[in-house]
């Protein structure tokens, strides 16, 4: 037990170092130029992490080991529940039906897409697959992290997610902004966006949250109604994490049952009850009984604990592990990304018109 009398100690200085680490990641992507990048401090932290596993961890003691478990598990489900505080239902309600529908269309076909061409068509192991396609559907790395429980995914295959979303999603924050001004902007016909309709395919397409802030804001004269549109169809996709959750811990189930029908084993059921946690907050958070201010906090604090846990799975990602991988997950994310920019562009306007 991390908490028992002989491992207290231990865990807690192994939870007191993630922190440190942390805490030097926030404070690199406060910094201007790294700011301007869109990285968050969850990408900072990863990176630290990995560079710690790569060169000083066989010189920290090994009774640490406990606590950086602990901050890459217990802590992430905490702070993925705490990440509700982030979301209304009435923001969700504002953006509309035509938004709705392209959140759910984009995640549900890049999810399916990824995991489907990283298994079958380049011939990587589901794990990874199915968590590069969630990073690429749903919100980058937090939803990279919200997966690995119910997969129950090595460290490493985390940290291949997460290097897919950060290289493809800072693609798509310059990639976007350069589309619009060039071409959609002034097309005529199908090529053609109102700033509300871009918006909502920014939203709709692109993987972390910050990028989608960036992309807006990186558009001369950009109107208000596109960054709206933007933040508040990406965070319609952020909340559609826990039903993907509860919907692939079922699969899963399934999956194993028939495994083991066939084996004439027994399988059992994981709810990711986390998930569940994670609408209740975000239910709660609608009701705005909780100060704005304090919410705001709340958030910056829940940030800190979602980077200590992306540094902590840094902290047990070895390069070695890696072996065999090849381009398989450069091809798997490439095939999402091509999807999520022709694809989503497509959907976007098609869904629009009709409605």
């Amino acid at each position: 037990m991390a908490f028992s009398k002989q491992n207290r100690i231990g865990t807690l200085s192994g939870i007191f170092f993630v922190a440190i680490f942390a805490a030097g990641a926030t404070y690199i992507a406060g910094l201007g130029p790294v700011k301007a990048l869109g990285l968050s401090p969850l990408v900072i932290g990863i990176v630290m992490g990995i560079f710690y596993a790569n060169t000083l961890h066989n010189h920290t003691p090994k009774e640490w080991q406990s606590g950086i478990t602990f901050s890459g598990k217990k802590i992430l489900r905490f702070a993925i529940v705490i990440y509700g505080f982030r979301i209304t239902f009435q923001q969700i309600a504002d953006v509309g039906m035509d938004g709705f529908l392209v959140s759910l269309i984009m995640l549900t076909t890049t999810l399916i897409l990824g995991s489907w061409a990283g298994t079958k068509l380049f011939g990587m192991e589901k794990d990874t697959s199915i968590l590069t396609a969630s990073g690429a559907a749903v919100c980058g790395a937090a939803a990279v992290l919200a997966t690995e429980p119910v997969l129950k995914a090595e460290e490493y295959k985390t940290a291949v997610a997460v290097s897919m979303v950060v290289l493809f999603g800072t693609i798509s924050m310059f990639l976007y902004p350069v589309l619009y001004t060039t071409i959609i902007e002034h097309a005529t016909g199908f090529l053609h966006m109102t700033a509300r309709e871009f918006g909502i395919y920014v939203g709709g397409t692109i993987h972390e949250v910050a990028q989608v802030v960036a992309v807006p804001a990186s558009v001369p004269g950009s109107p208000k109604e596109m960054a709206d549109a933007a933040v508040i169809v990406k965070m319609t996709r952020v909340i559609m994490i826990a039903p993907m959750l509860i919907v692939l811990g079922l699969y899963l189930a399934w999956e194993a049952k028939k495994a083991g029908g066939e084996s004439g084993g027994k399988t059992k059921l994981v709810i990711p009850w986390f998930a569940v946690y994670f609408i209740m907050v975000a239910a709660f958070n609608s009701f705005h009984l909780i100060p704005q201010n304090i919410v705001d906090v709340i958030n910056e604090i829940d940030t800190f604990l979602l980077t200590m846990a992306m540094t902590a799975l840094g902290m047990g990602t070895i390069f070695a592990k890696f072996k065999g991988l090849g381009l398989a997950p450069i091809y798997t994310a490439a095939t999402m990304f091509g999807w999520l920019v022709i694809g989503g562009f497509v959907i976007t306007k098609m869904v629009v018109e009709v409605l």
